[in-house]
């Protein structure tokens, strides 16, 4: 499994979805879909949404590594 990154290519909005997409071997767009359909129910899907944008780090970017 890859590491929970917000990845740098392939993100919409803040790329938590493409990042939990990558790391559990999903299609991102079956992730933003699921997501969709998951803030119908009763729940904090946003606020945790809000926090893993803030809380996930960023995906290095290989050519400004050290």
């Amino acid at each position: 499994m890859a590491a929970l990154v917000r990845p740098r290519e392939g993100r919409m909005i803040g790329g938590v979805c493409a990042g939990l997409a990558r790391r559990f071997g999903m299609s991102a767009t079956t992730m933003r879909v699921i997501f969709l359909v998951s803030c119908l129910l009763p729940g904090p899907q946003f606020l945790i949404y809000l926090a893993l944008w803030l809380f996930l780090p960023e995906e290095k970017n290989p050519s400004t590594a050290w």
